[in-house]
């Protein structure tokens, strides 16, 4: 699952082979699962307001996106957040409004435009998620760094599912 909180459905469906739903391991994952994603909307919340008292938590998704790609073109950021174009430049508007991103010409295409975190915006989303990593460096201290990326290699595969 991407930091925005997105994901689509999927799974064994999709492949054209009935999932075995019955089995105790997706009852589990789906409780940990169910867990896990109740905690990161709460969490989104706070980091959105570190990053910015106005900053509506559905947002920060979007600057994670921007600080970790760079600038894009609004269509771009909506198709990877799952919103339409009249959300999406609602949520460019409010973010421009509290100096966060910039517009600026797309060389690669003189028409359009790309939105980009300002220095102002790369500062705070920086600071926020590099607090959050601490968070996690201080909750998973007790773990083998092995099993670290040992989930972080589970959930990028188990996100990679999602997307199909």
């Amino acid at each position: 699952m991407h930091e925005d909180g997105n994901g689509g459905e999927g799974g064994a469906a999709s492949h054209g082979s009935t999932p075995q739903v019955e089995q105790p391991g997706f009852l589990d994952l789906e409780r940990e699962l169910t867990v896990l994603l109740r905690r990161a909307r709460a969490s989104q919340g706070e980091m959105a307001r570190a990053v910015h008292p106005e900053l509506e938590p559905s947002a920060y998704g979007l600057l994670v996106r921007l600080d970790e790609c760079g600038g894009q073109r609004a269509t771009e950021l909506a198709a990877y957040i799952g919103v339409g174009k009249a959300t999406m430049s609602r949520q460019l508007s409010a973010l421009e409004q509290l100096g966060l991103v910039a517009r600026e010409p797309d060389p690669a295409d003189g028409r359009a435009w790309l939105v980009a975190l300002t220095q102002e915006g790369r500062d705070r989303v920086g600071r926020v998620r590099e607090a959050r990593r601490a968070r996690y460096a201080g909750r998973l201290a007790d773990w083998d760094p092995a099993e670290v990326g040992e989930l972080a290699r589970l959930l990028n595969q188990l996100n990679r599912g999602m997307e199909k």
